[in-house]
């Protein structure tokens, strides 16, 4: 299956369990790979025959506005909802990078959705 990537893009969401941590938006990386059958595409040259990256990213970097999470696993779930619902493919992953244990480099949560 053909794959389109989004790798490592920046967000600021309200995410954590205290309400501390949630009190202002934070920096997170997103990653988003998504697949579906892209040969009608390469064929075509056409943009309406495939995913449009532009308007996933675009919709992804407003995702959190108005919002907040307690658990990274909910916020990706929401992602990879959000992404089926709107962009169609035929599966999604999503991974979540937080920055907050100064010990990691990053912590995250990956999920695959049919």
């Amino acid at each position: 299956m053909d794959k389109i990537i989004i790798n490592d893009l920046e967000v600021f969401f309200r995410v954590g369990v205290p309400d501390d941590e949630r009190a202002k938006p934070q920096r997170l990386l997103v990653c988003v790979a998504m697949t579906r059958d892209l040969s009608a595409a390469a064929a075509s040259d056409d943009l309406n025959r495939t995913i449009d990256y532009y308007a996933v990213t675009r919709r992804l970097l407003g995702f959190g506005e108005g919002r907040s999470w307690n658990l990274l696993e909910k916020l990706a779930a929401d992602i990879a909802e959000m992404v089926l619902a709107e962009f169609r493919p035929s599966t999604v992953s999503v991974e979540v990078k937080k920055f907050i244990l100064p010990e990691a480099r990053c912590v995250a949560v990956q999920m695959t959705r049919p």
